[in-house]
């Protein structure tokens, strides 16, 4: 007589091993159309978890509920390939570590809308699905704004949405194909978290400069996949790190205690009882923002609101108290074809006061070329004792100085285009989303 328990055991290992392979072949059948990732496919290990409501990922290994794996795999090798690569687009865009502050149920929406917007944009035989009336329907509203949907650009669209509950539902189990409850990892290890993080950066890199090698030879049937790359490729910006290059070293009076020898200082009072040997430097060499220039495009291309939000952070930097010095000579410029206002700051207060009465002045056409003249009319001028850099905030469509300036410039480029933006090869080129400034704006606030 065979023994029940052991024979259901003999059934679940039988199992196991079955799904092993059924995921084995999705992995190989997904490197044969797509050989630029295979270092990402293999990135991922299996293992059975009865307790799984279907499918997951914590970016080391695939967790499956056996039953639920079998059952897709009848319905189509399709659906498990697609699967698998959903799975592995979450680990190449790094969904499981830059939520941040972001709602919880709106950012795994929006992650599982970018990883299948790529595959959907696949039309390989191993993916390809024809995509519903109501999954594409989605997508046209969202590209309207977005050109690529990355996890970032969804999720700012569904907060502005604000959908009803039922809306909601329904958006997420058109886009449902995994859980995330494994994002989280166990005793949330920040160092796990960081070696996680590393691994599929490094992944995607690759992947990317893969794809780029090959050029023509590339199939048109992967670019959309290439877009999505390089989208999560972009350098990430630390703007307050950024904006602080265009300090200048200047003394300042100040005690510096790091100059300061207590040694010298505690043996002079034991010795002479109230006579210190050495007494500690009044001034400090300090590293701020002296001379300094900002330009603001105000073409009827640039949103009033995004160059608030511009000012506003730059605001709260050059407000630091270790950002600038007491005295300073800023110049807010509002240019579109030609400079329309010139703002002279020289203190908080009246940085102050001009962040609370600001307004755009211009909306005409893009032209780059009169504010670089009126900054050298005011250098021939005396108006700088050392200029360190121009800042010019703007969308990129406009005419470029051919002469490079004798300060550092840079171009800041605030927009939910994903275009290369080309600039002078003497200039600093800085993309920012427009949520991030936002970001900021809610960090600030938690």
């Amino acid at each position: 007589m065979i023994d029940p328990v052991r024979h259901r055991q003999l059934e679940e290992l039988n199992m196991v091993e079955l799904c092993t392979r059924i995921l084995v072949n999705a992995r190989n059948e997904l490197y044969l159309n797509m050989r630029c990732l295979d270092v990402a496919l293999s990135s991922l290990g299996y293992e059975a978890a009865p307790d799984c409501p279907g499918v997951g990922t914590d970016g080391f290994v695939i967790y499956y509920r056996p039953e639920y794996l079998g059952r897709l795999y009848r319905q189509g090798r399709v659906l498990v390939n697609r699967s698998y690569l959903h799975m592995v687009l979450h680990g190449l865009f790094c969904h499981m570590d830059t939520r941040g502050v972001r709602e919880e149920a709106d950012w795994n929406l929006a992650c599982d809308i970018a990883a299948e917007s790529v595959i959907d944009g696949l039309y390989l035989r191993c993916v390809h699905r024809q995509p519903s009336l109501y999954r594409q329907d989605w997508y046209g509203r969202m590209k309207k704004h977005l050109p690529v949907l990355n996890a970032e650009g969804v999720y700012h669209i569904l907060q502005k949405m604000q959908l009803p509950p039922k809306q909601r539902e329904r958006l997420a189990a058109e886009f449902y194909v995994d859980v995330h409850q494994y994002w989280q990892l166990p005793g949330e290890d920040p160092q796990l978290s960081v070696t996680r993080q590393n691994q599929w950066n490094r992944n995607r890199e690759r992947m990317q400069t893969e794809m780029e090698t090959m050029g023509n030879q590339q199939d048109e049937d992967t670019r959309s996949l290439l877009e999505h790359v390089q989208v999560e490729n972009r350098e990430r910006y630390d703007y307050r790190q950024f904006l602080r290059k265009f300090a200048v070293l200047r003394e300042e009076m100040q005690v510096d205690p790091d100059s300061f020898d207590y040694v010298f200082y505690t043996y002079g009072m034991s010795l002479y009882g109230n006579m210190p040997l050495i007494e500690p430097l009044e001034s400090k060499e300090v590293s701020r923002i002296e001379d300094f220039v900002i330009v603001i495009d105000t073409s009827m291309s640039c949103s009033g609101e995004l160059i608030q939000r511009f000012l506003e952070e730059t605001y709260d930097i050059l407000c630091e108290s270790d950002s600038y010095f007491r005295k300073i000579n800023i110049h807010i410029i509002q240019c579109d074809e030609q400079v329309r206002q010139d703002r002279r700051i020289t203190s908080r207060e009246e940085m102050e006061a001009y962040m609370a009465d600001f307004t755009v002045s211009g909306q005409g056409g893009t032209d780059f070329r009169p504010a670089f003249e009126y900054v050298n009319i005011l250098l021939r001028q005396g108006a700088f004792r050392r200029l360190r850099g121009l800042l010019y905030f703007t969308d990129g469509e406009g005419i470029y100085p051919v002469q490079r300036p004798v300060y550092d410039t840079a171009f800041v480029f605030v927009k939910d285009q994903y275009t290369d933006i080309s600039v002078p090869p003497w200039a600093i080129k800085l993309i920012l989303e427009p949520d991030q400034l936002a970001e900021r704006k809610e960090n600030d606030e938690y």
